[in-house]
């Protein structure tokens, strides 16, 4: 199975900084936002990753790529850990880039030829999930057991519904099926509390799907996957997964603060400085 990842918008929540520097390369604490992503997937067996990527974007290609200098510099003073913090990942990492912002429904139909007619994991950099068995597995697990496109799905308080694609499930349990996903609802007209985050498995059907939510969109705005996540519910072919392990909020920047700050305080060498320095903080910040 391949993976893809999506990774050529704007940012705009993030300006002025992702003017010049991609999102998915902001740091947290030593690491870039996608080299997360990548991990992730190559611990759930997939070798051959694509990032739809953008032309601003070109340092994010070069982070996957052997860094010469710093190898040689590294290799003539034998520092071995370096040495292993630098070296390019596991996975064969393959660039597309989306020449024109069409939303996130046009970026899928331009991976067709990459997947080669075989299901695939696609991820939004948005979203980072850690824990013991890793979101794509989880994916790939579900879609072993049911064949059909699967969403990852998280229950959230009403106050947060609006952000996100929202789902009418039906049935229970840890895999259920999906009746239909409203992107953002208003206030009131959520169809549940069970909202889509940043990792799908699709089968090739997603392609025609999309072709026609293509042909029927009437709109000046963006293209997403919503319309064709729908065609396919009512076929009975989308199922949703309620996925295991803690989910961190890049999206927006209080959300990215807070992962930099709970990731920070999963690293040993980090933690107790961390502890002392946010205990100051709160101390002051309560003072004043």
């Amino acid at each position: 199975m391949k993976g893809v990842i999506l990774a050529a918008g704007y940012a705009t929540r993030f300006l002025p900084a992702s003017k010049t520097i991609p999102k998915e390369m902001f740091p947290l604490v030593d690491r870039p936002a996608i080299d997360f992503i990548v991990q992730e997937m190559v611990d759930s067996g997939i070798s051959d990753i694509l990032l739809v990527s953008s032309r601003r974007k070109k340092v994010m290609e070069d982070y996957f790529d052997r860094e010469v200098e710093l190898s040689s510099a590294f290799s003539q003073s034998n520092e071995i850990e370096k040495l292993e913090v630098i070296k390019p990942s596991k996975a064969n990492i393959f660039i597309l880039r989306q020449q024109f912002m069409m939303g996130t429904g046009n970026a899928l139909m331009l991976v067709e030829t990459f997947v080669d007619n075989e299901p695939f994991v696609v991820a939004y950099p948005d979203d980072i999930v850690l824990g013991k068995n890793p979101l794509s597995r989880q994916l790939i697990e579900a879609w072993d057991k049911t064949g059909d496109n699967v969403l990852c799905v998280q229950e959230l308080d009403e106050d947060q519904l609006s952000r996100y694609g929202v789902i009418e499930p039906e049935g229970s349990g840890n895999i259920v099926k999906v009746k239909k996903m409203v992107e953002k609802p208003n206030e009131g007209k959520a169809p549940s509390k069970f909202v889509s985050f940043g990792r799908y498995l699709y089968t090739p059907e997603i392609f025609d799907a999309l072709r026609i939510s293509d042909k029927n969109h009437l709109s000046k705005s963006e293209l997403t996957q919503t319309e064709a996540i729908n065609i396919l519910a009512k076929k009975g072919k989308v199922s949703a997964l309620k996925f295991e392990g803690k989910r961190y909020d890049l999206g927006d920047p209080l959300g990215y603060l807070i992962s930099i700050l709970e990731i920070g305080l999963q690293r040993e060498e980090l933690k107790q400085s961390l502890l002392a320095e946010i205990r100051k903080l709160l101390a002051l910040y309560e003072r004043s």
